[in-house]
């Protein structure tokens, strides 16, 4: 499979004498061959070449195979080939042929197309080039054409002065005249003297249609950055050729677009990208909402009804581990002691004690189970016992008690003071546990009961603790409520927030100043000086306080919230900044998906006048006609004159809008007052280069113009220097 293509092959090849010249209009844009004579092409593709692989896949046996794709392809390819390691290549740099592997696929594809059956081409070949063309670029294309596909001769030349010769045999120009031609890569001015190009006085600039595309695709990818996959290629090179224009004054119109006027409004135009419309919700109604509320309420007491068996699991759980534990205890009283080791090795406890706290433990987890206040008269009464049993000396008088009983008596009050603030604080702790699980409880239930209104709720509080924390945090900053003898509060920075101990300190500081200010500076030679420092070391900085119960409560809620609600987002910390906001998105509108072109129309274009916009140091399409009058060899002085009075434009980038009326405007500014200028647009900018050299191969004379392949391997690639086509016959 050599080509893939949408072009179909000519089928007459065979019906063309020998004789029949093959004309080719090689530009770097676009691949024309035709028959000379005729006034179309036969076969017509961009000069580029892809060479892609088949993707691996089980539908193609030959997986990886390289493929060819020259011009265009089809879009439906790409799910067979892989195009992304390929890019499209041209045989061109700038408007020379230099790739000439890239060269001969092309040629390949184009004389297959044209319908020639094998590899040997017996009809004369006139191919166009560039203005100027290396003598290494000419004779690599003779070489190829020569050597490779066997063509009996061949005749170059230049695609702007066929344009120009075509428009002159319509009468649209005259012999001599300026062909002024804006290319694809570059830009070419050509005078005409008596019919035939002067080669001595052409002029070129590296600017073309390629950069006025280039451009406006950076443009509108910088302007829409989330719909760069759009601007393709193909694509912005369509939105050029259809919205883009030359601005007669470019001052003027980019003033009207900076200003906003009517006019400018009328000149933007749209590209509506393809938009899918979101679907409206309409609001529910009341058999929608009285549905969901009793989905909600089921969900409840479902929820409920888990944890109600939950519940009751467990508490039977419970009395059936303690029944179990109480029956151990009994038939333990009833075991002899000489049988108590080996009663209790087959029940896997060590002692009557690990039992007793095993009990101890799972009646806890039973009375927590029900909900039940802890009962301690039983408890308290053993502890009772215990510490009598413990502290014995305590109750009895001094007088009744020895020197040593006196000293332990003194160490058991300790020990029982000691043991008696942990019982307190162990109670204590336990009473918090008990009241933080109620009210944990109690949260729970009324989450179960409501869950939308809970988690109103909770939010509302949350709000409430976060504006009251944060004044707080503010009135330590800025001191309160104290003014600052302006009867203006707030503000006033870190003095007016001080403690006592932080204002003495200050105060003494200030004092041992004042004191030692004047004279020699005797601080620390005597011993109260040094007072100041163990004054000022205490630890009395109230900065360093903990988080009151209004902060512990926020963290709280706040750490609720992110359980229960995924979309909440706790506020930050009270600082000098504001906290960042939460960015809201909003659905994506008709809008969203408009390229509006508006001041890009004629901003690209420009650069054909002025090409240092891009970067590129020389002069514009106006200048460039001065540029080649003045290097002209000849002296005549009506010469210039009979130039600016037949003006060609020609090439794919004059089709722009005001071209001819912009440059009749420019190059009256160089010329003298009064002068004749004329400028007119070619017949057909794109196609005349090729009807031109058609209309020159079917002429008689053609071969006379021609350089054979006995005369190539004769006089070798040299003679090619010295070859020019002369344009009259």
């Amino acid at each position: 499979m050599p080509f893939i293509s949408k072009i179909q092959r000519q089928s007459d090849y065979n019906l063309f004498s020998s004789h029949t010249p093959i004309v080719i209009d090689n530009g770097a844009s676009y691949f024309r061959i035709g028959w000379a004579g005729e006034t179309e092409p036969r076969v017509v593709f961009r000069n580029i070449v892809q060479r892609p692989r088949h993707k691996v896949t089980v539908t193609f046996c030959n997986t990886g195979e390289t493929v060819t794709i020259v011009g265009d392809h089809d879009p439906a390819l790409l799910k067979y080939f892989d195009c992304t390691r390929s890019g499209p290549r041209s045989a061109f740099d700038s408007n020379v042929v230099y790739q000439f592997e890239i060269m001969e696929y092309i040629l390949d594809f184009g004389f297959d197309r044209l319908g020639a059956n094998g590899s040997e081409i017996d009809h004369p070949v006139l191919i166009t080039e560039c203005v100027c063309n290396p003598v290494q670029s000419r004779s690599k294309m003779g070489e190829l054409l020569f050597e490779t596909y066997g063509v009996p001769s061949i005749a170059f030349g230049v695609d702007a002065a066929f344009s120009y010769k075509y428009n002159q045999q319509q009468g649209v120009c005259a012999k001599d005249g300026l062909a002024l031609c804006p290319g694809f890569t570059t830009t070419h001015v050509i005078p005409f003297v008596d019919g035939e190009p002067v080669y001595k006085g052409s002029c070129r600039t590296n600017i073309g249609g390629f950069h006025v595309t280039d451009y406006l695709k950076q443009l509108l990818s910088l302007k829409y950055p989330y719909h760069l996959t759009r601007f393709t290629w193909e694509k912005v090179e369509d939105l050029k050729m259809e919205h883009c224009y030359i601005a007669p004054d470019y001052a003027s119109e980019a003033r009207l677009f900076q200003k906003g006027a009517k006019e400018a409004e009328e000149k933007t135009r749209c590209w509506q990208l393809p938009w899918v419309p979101p679907p409206t919700e309409e609001p529910p109604s009341e058999e929608e909402i009285a549905r969901k509320a009793a989905i909600r309420e089921k969900q409840g007491q479902r929820l409920r009804e888990m944890a109600e068996a939950k519940r009751s699991s467990k508490i039977n759980e419970l009395e059936n581990e303690l029944h179990g534990l109480e029956f151990l205890l009994h038939q333990l009283e009833q075991v002899e002691e000489s049988d108590v080791p080996a009663f209790l090795a087959e029940t896997g406890y060590v002692s009557r004690q690990e039992i007793e706290s095993a009990r101890n433990k799972v009646m806890h987890s039973l009375r927590k189970a029900k909900g039940e206040p802890k009962t301690e008269q039983i408890d308290s009464e053993k502890a009772d016992l215990a510490t009598n049993e413990k502290y014995s000396l305590i109750n009895i008088p001094d007088d009744m008690l020895t020197p040593e009983q006196l000293n332990e008596k003194k160490k058991q009050l300790s020990l029982k003071s000691m043991s008696e603030g942990r019982q307190r604080l162990k109670q204590k702790r336990y009473e918090e546990e008990l009241e933080r699980e109620r009210k944990q409880q109690l949260e729970e239930e009324k989450r179960l009961e409501n869950p939308e209104l809970y988690l109103e709720q909770l939010h509302a509080r949350y709000n409430d603790l976060s504006e009251k924390v944060d004044q707080q945090k503010r009135l330590k900053t800025n001191g309160g409520g104290h003014t600052n003898g302006n009867n203006l509060s707030g503000g006033v920075g870190r003095g007016e927030r001080l403690s006592a101990a932080q204002r003495e300190r200050m105060r003494l500081l200030t004092t041992a100043a004042f004191d030692r200010g004047k004279g020699e500076d005797t601080f620390g030679a005597r011993d109260e000086d040094w007072q100041l420092y163990k004054l000022m070391s205490k630890d009395n900085n109230d900065d360093d306080e903990g988080p009151d119960e209004d902060e512990a409560e926020l963290a709280r809620i706040s750490s609720r919230l992110q359980d229960l609600d995924p979309t909440f987002v706790p506020k930050l910390e009270a600082s000098t900044s504001q906290p960042a906001e939460v960015p809201r998105f909003r659905p994506l509108t008709k809008e969203d998906f408009q390229i509006v072109i508006g001041v890009e129309r004629f901003r690209c274009p420009e650069i054909l006048f002025n090409p240092n916009w891009i970067g590129v140091d020389q002069v514009g399409l106006d200048e460039m006609a001065g540029v080649s009058m003045r290097r002209l060899p000849y002296k005549d002085e009506g010469l210039e004159e009979r130039l600016t009075s037949s003006i060609l434009v020609t090439g794919g980038s004059s089709l722009f809008p005001g071209i001819v009326e912009r440059l009749e405007a420019g190059i009256r500014m160089i010329r003298p007052c009064g002068s004749p200028i004329k400028i007119v647009r070619a017949l057909n900018p794109v196609m005349d280069a090729w009807r031109g050299a058609a209309f020159y191969a079917s002429a008689s004379q053609f071969h006379t113009q021609t350089f054979s392949r006995s005369d190539y391997y004769e006089k070798g690639e040299d003679w090619l220097r010295n070859y020019q086509l002369q344009y009259t016959l």
